[in-house]
């Protein structure tokens, strides 16, 4: 039995629009920390512009409710 395919989505554990749990979930982490990493990496860095990015992937990842087509190819 195969395991099913990962899809990176947005998550309905929301805290804006669901990107940084749907993240972890892709990852296997858990959410809170994958939270406090991206506002901690945002803030420390210069070079990482947090704000643009994460409007990037909200508008980029599919909703929670996306469903894959596994059985297209």
């Amino acid at each position: 039995m195969t395991e099913p395919k990962k899809v990176l989505k947005r998550s309905n554990d929301k805290m804006i629009a669901g990107v940084c749990a749907g993240l972890a979930e892709y990852i296997g982490w858990p959410a809170d920390r994958l939270r406090i990493f991206y506002v901690l990496l945002s803030v420390l860095s210069a070079a990482f512009p947090g704000i643009l990015v994460y409007v990037i992937l909200w508008i980029t990842m599919p909703p929670p409710d996306f469903v894959a087509d596994a059985g297209s190819r």
